[in-house]
């Protein structure tokens, strides 16, 4: 009998992840999108989180996000995705995300630039390249080299390849999470737009499992 229920339990436990999907209705908590992920790596789930740094919501989003990073699985990848369009205070706050990923400090000046510019005002909301680079001083990064990536011909690929990605997943606002390049989250607030997000990420683990048993 314990091995029969042993059975039973490991059954369940290997459906959890599509059930918890199920939870979820196109439409409503969901819009279905054929953009593809913005920087894919196989055998990974990819959560976008298209953001503006002079956008209060994705200020207030951050720590949200944070959080809930740190408990998701080893196999989701977590990728910011800075809204711009061309032009304009956007483009600049784009390449100085850019820049600050190729030189290595994304993961700390990230959360410190929205503290910069929204809790300590001491940034602008249209920046020169000069005062990005100044700030990006406390990083080790000297501003003259942080001046030269947000120039450089790498961060002005990548830029260019933002406007269609975001036409393609029907940017609405910011902040918007988008799983796997192919599910935009709608939610109500921050918590329901995670709890959309994680349950997306577990039907693409259970769809992925499907494929790979076949």
């Amino acid at each position: 009998m314990k091995y029969l229920l042993a059975a039973l339990l490991t059954l369940l436990m290997s459906w959890a992840p599509a059930a918890g999907a199920a939870e979820v209705r196109e439409g409503q908590d969901y819009v279905r999108v054929e953009a593809g992920a913005w920087a894919p790596r196989a055998g990974r789930i990819e959560v976008a989180e298209v953001f503006a740094y002079t956008c209060p919501h994705c200020a207030s989003f951050e720590p949200y996000l944070q959080q809930w990073k740190r408990r998701l699985p080893a196999d989701v990848d977590v990728v910011p995705v800075p809204a711009a369009f061309g032009g304009g205070p956007t483009e600049a706050w784009a390449r100085a995300f850019l820049a600050s990923q190729r030189l290595g400090v994304a993961a700390r000046s990230h959360p410190a630039l929205f503290q910069a510019l929204h809790e300590r005002r001491t940034l602008p909301r249209n920046p020169t390249p000069a005062e990005l680079g100044e700030f990006f001083k406390a990083y080790g990064v000297d501003p003259e080299r942080f001046r030269a990536t947000m120039a450089s011909p790498e961060v002005n690929a990548q830029l260019e390849r933002i406007p269609d990605w975001l036409r393609a997943i029907g940017l609405e606002g910011t902040p918007t999470l988008v799983v796997n390049g192919r599910y935009r989250v709608r939610g109500r607030d921050f918590d329901d737009a995670l709890r959309i997000a994680e349950a997306l990420v577990a039907r693409e683990r259970a769809a992925a499992r499907t494929q790979t048993s076949r």
